[in-house]
């Protein structure tokens, strides 16, 4: 019998659910705040079942012999070392649906805080002062609702701003129109527009490179004047201290924040501002998004260990035993692929076609084509939001369409796949296969043939096919202090478009990604991680 430790607090009717599915269950809620314990006995179980007080460390993974599947009630999985527990085959699955619901009324409920000044008003009377006149609030029927992010929570914040009446708009690089349309909400494409028109702002987007500081001290100067900011997505979206420098001097009539840059935040700049709902990160907690999300975890961790089904994994695809030593590589070749149009496409995508050529075509599509999407995805979504089960689905909350095609073995590779991605302005493709010795390989990019194989950290460039090039990117690289391991070169036609694709040793910065951008050939930068 499987046996699984629980070391953060999950429902009696979730602990109910193993043993009913014949899973063993050790219930120690205290023991993620307790990690020397924690370490000391991890080696006795097959699962490992946490919130967000356990934090799963390279050291504790190490010492975990048995171990098979951490599963994490909720989204976030900040506190899991998921690469360490991919290099020892562990299973790390979170419940990324289980309360999107529930933040989504959090975000309205802070939206009526700041509309009506609750929270201080209730301060002020309690304290028998009676101040009426001091607080004269906003109605919210009639008002703009901008939203920045309009994923699965965002959408949700959206119905129910359209039930109040309110008229929304969204800003989102792949929200396509067609989802906007079905959505019941104005696409806006430059977020100064949206944020010029708003009368609240409302945040549902994950932190990423692209995310982060999204609404700068500068950005921040382009809001509305009287406008109200609500923050329950992200710490880190936002800059906090030109909100509250905004808050002082009556640019912003208000702000509510759920999430802060650090947490816990005990102390912060926004709490001396004026006019300020502040929460300690509270989105997901009803105990209806709790019960969900631990109900969840017991199901999927139990017939993983049980039945060898995986469901909501963040780090492995849902193959069968049969299937996976053969799925295996291609399930990295398409992840990879979908990752590098994720990371490169700038514009929201309408269409995915992926073509499956020669004997590929012939294995099961499913887990390939959900790794390519979640590849897709992930970089656009943020990490943990997305994975193989629930890339389709999310890509289908996002509009965009997925085709497959077999096609029979052409040109110089017996095997391969194609990923065409269609976007508002243009349609791109990357293609790439496995060699004999069961490594991946990109073969072509915007219909352009190369070589190269994928590594952790690359840099790619679209270019002018001039004199000159190559030299003056190798110099400019070596004054930046970047190191190449690969380079590999393609050309449409002479003297017309060429792309580089290069292997590096360390992750380039955006500095660094901008030196490159301004060398005269270059059309387009872009840093990749894989």
């Amino acid at each position: 019998m499987p046996k699984v430790l629980i070391s953060d607090e999950l429902s009696d009717a979730a602990v109910q659910i193993f043993r009913d599915r014949g899973v063993e269950v050790d219930f120690q809620p205290k023991l993620g705040k307790d990690p020397e314990r924690l370490a000391a006995i991890i080696g006795d179980y097959d699962g490992l079942a946490i919130r967000s007080a356990t934090r799963v460390t390279g050291d504790l993974i190490a010492r975990a012999e048995r171990l098979r599947v951490i599963g994490r009630a909720g989204i976030g999985v900040d506190n899991v070392d998921i690469a360490a527990a991919s290099a020892r085959g562990i299973v790390v699955m979170n419940t990324p649906f289980g309360n999107s619901i529930t933040t989504a009324e959090h975000a309205i409920g802070m939206m009526f805080a700041v509309a009506r000044q609750i929270p201080a008003a209730d301060a002020s009377t309690r304290a028998g002062k009676w101040e009426k006149s001091r607080f004269m609030g906003v109605e919210i029927s009639g008002k703009t609702l901008g939203l920045i992010g309009a994923g699965n929570i965002g959408s949700v914040v959206a119905s129910r701003a359209i039930g109040l009446k309110m008229r929304v708009i969204a800003h989102d690089p792949f929200l396509s129109a067609e989802r906007a349309l079905a959505m019941g909400v104005e696409r806006i494409d430059d977020l100064d527009e949206l944020l010029a028109r708003a009368d609240f702002i409302s945040l549902h987007l994950p932190k990423t490179e692209k995310t982060a500081n999204i609404l700068s001290a500068e950005r921040i100067a382009r809001i509305k004047p009287g406008a109200r900011l609500i923050n329950c997505a992200r710490g880190g979206l936002v800059d906090e201290a030109a909100v509250a420098a905004a808050l002082k001097e009556g640019r912003l009539a208000a702000a509510a924040f759920d999430v802060f840059a650090e947490e816990p935040a005990v102390t912060n700049v926004l709490f001396d501002a004026p006019n300020v709902v502040c929460t300690p990160h509270l989105g997901a907690s009803t105990t209806e998004a709790q019960e969900n999300v631990a109900l969840h975890v017991a199901e999927q961790m139990s017939d993983y260990l049980v039945h060898g089904a995986i469901s909501n994994a963040l780090n492995a695809p849902s193959v069968t035993a049969e299937e996976a030593p053969i799925l295996k590589p291609w399930i990295a070749l398409a992840e990879m692929l979908g990752s590098f149009a994720g990371q490169v496409t700038e514009h929201a995508i309408e269409e995915i076609e992926i073509e499956y050529v020669g004997e590929v075509g012939d294995l099961n599509l499913t887990p390939l084509t959900a790794a390519l999407t979640a590849g897709l995805l992930r970089p656009l979504v943020g990490e943990g939001a997305v994975n193989m089960v629930s890339a389709p689905l999310v890509a289908r909350e996002r509009g965009i369409h997925i085709a497959e095609t077999r096609k029979d073995a052409q040109g110089a590779f017996g095997s391969y796949i194609r990923l065409i991605v269609t976007t508002e302005h243009q349609t791109r493709s990357v293609a790439g296969t496995i060699y004999s010795d069961g490594k991946p390989r990109f073969i072509q990019i915007k219909g352009i043939g190369l070589e190269a194989e994928p590594m952790r950290y690359m840099l790619y460039t679209t270019n002018t096919d001039t004199p000159g090039y190559i030299g003056a990117l190798g110099t400019k690289l070596g004054a930046l202090g970047v190191n190449i391991a690969t380079f590999a070169l393609g050309r449409a036609v002479k003297s017309g478009e060429a792309i580089a694709l290069l292997g590096v040793d360390d992750v380039i910065g955006a500095e660094t990604l901008a030196e490159i951008a301004a060398l005269p050939q270059v059309r387009q930068a872009k840093a990749l991680t894989f």
